[in-house]
């Protein structure tokens, strides 16, 4: 890679309700895809600053991270995405921005093959932080 090329990155959170079902936001914009809450890291950024203001524009809410669970690159976008594990605040209720239509809980079942790996890798954390390429 040359000092002038630009690539992308951005930073998502996994959220869990009671029953282990993972928060996925759906975008008004596109083809209104489902996903994890998160995106893209400004210039000046951290990831960790990133992934805060993400959720807190999608959600209405300042979430807890707890930990970065994995690095994937995503070849289709040229991007790298981190994974991290938050909380919601106990007392906090959604207000999502105009980015997104609906807000849910999706059982694991119901996760795309790629969303499958990266929330599965999240939930079974063991301190070692993982990575894949998807297409």
């Amino acid at each position: 890679m040359a000092f002038n090329d630009m690539f992308r990155m951005s930073c998502h959170a996994v959220i869990t309700d009671e029953r282990g079902q993972v928060l996925q936001l759906q975008a008004s914009y596109g083809d209104g895809r489902w996903g994890l809450p998160g995106g893209g890291v400004e210039p000046g950024e951290t990831i960790h600053q990133a992934l805060l203001r993400e959720c807190r524009e999608e959600l209405g809410l300042a979430v807890a991270i707890d930990y970065l669970s994995g690095v994937y690159y995503h070849a289709s976008y040229q991007s790298q995405v981190c994974i991290f594990r938050c909380r919601l605040p106990a007392d906090g209720r959604l207000c999502l921005s105009d980015e997104h239509l609906a807000w849910r809980y999706w059982p694991l079942a119901e996760l795309s093959a790629m969303q499958l790996q990266r929330v599965t890798d999240c939930l079974q954390f063991d301190g070692s932080v993982r990575s894949a390429v998807f297409e």
